[in-house]
């Protein structure tokens, strides 16, 4: 293990373009539950009257507004969740310059909270909602402190959506195109807490062209076979030993 950390840590201090490419695992060491694993989100709800996945489509919160909220303030929302070491890895690596940007398959916000400036969020963010009549911005306490009806805008009186990308919506284009640019521009590409499975976020890995594929997961990807290093381990661990070991601050 020390011996790979080394290694990441190596590849860092030769690095001076590297964005970072991020998914669900990067939250759990937060205590926000993935989806995919033993103890995920498609597991945990299998008991609920629809799967996770038709709760959390567009199509649902159109036909059942409370009933998606319900859900969604209950399966989905953490708003006492705090960055952990690898949310503040990363800000650290940004700070020293040799980070440009993290792309984030996330909606926590975690990055931006641990000090991480150009975040790019391919799925959006709960801290941002706003009504789908006239447009106005909500945070996140507004729709946490709605807890037993559905979030009506106190402008119009609008019907307030999470600034979130369900099933059956598409990824914002210009999102989209900041993550390209990002990870073709980039020399390293480090990967992790991403099963690599969830389209067209995965597919984002096309575009680097760099020396270096960095994957972190604790299990295996599709794209291990193509990475210049593997880790299968936890990433705040691995993060944090790879980054701290280059500064005086610990």
């Amino acid at each position: 293990m020390n011996e790979s950390i080394n290694h990441l840590s190596d590849i860092i201090k030769s690095s001076h373009k590297i964005v970072f490419f991020g998914g669900a695992g990067v939250s759990t060491e937060s205590n926000i539950p993935d989806f995919r694993s033993e103890n995920g989100l498609y597991r945990t709800a299998s008991g609920s009257a629809y799967p996770p996945e038709t709760m959390l489509s567009r199509s649902f919160f159109d036909a059942h507004t409370l009933e998606f909220y319900e859900f969604y303030r209950e399966k989905i929302l953490y708003p006492q969740a705090r960055p952990n070491r690898a949310h503040c890895a990363l800000a650290q690596l940004e700070a020293n310059g040799k980070l440009k940007a993290v792309v984030t398959q996330n909606i926590d916000g975690l990055h931006q909270m641990a000090g991480s400036k150009n975040v790019i969020e391919l799925h959006g963010s709960v801290l941002r909602n706003y009504c789908t009549s006239c447009k106005a911005f909500y945070d996140l306490e507004y729709i946490v402190s709605s807890s037993s009806t559905v979030p009506r805008c106190s402008v119009c009186g609008g019907l307030i959506k999470p600034d979130v990308v369900l099933y059956e919506e598409a990824l914002d284009d210009s999102v989209v195109e900041n993550a390209v640019a990002a990870i073709a521009s980039a020399d390293t590409l480090i990967v992790g807490g991403t099963s690599l499975v969830v389209y067209p976020a995965a597919g984002l890995l096309r575009y680097f062209r760099g020396s270096s594929l960095v994957l972190i997961n604790k299990s295996s990807t599709q794209y291990d076979s193509r990475a210049d290093l593997v880790i299968h381990d936890s990433i705040g661990s691995v993060l944090h030993g790879a980054v701290f070991a280059q500064c005086d601050y610990k």
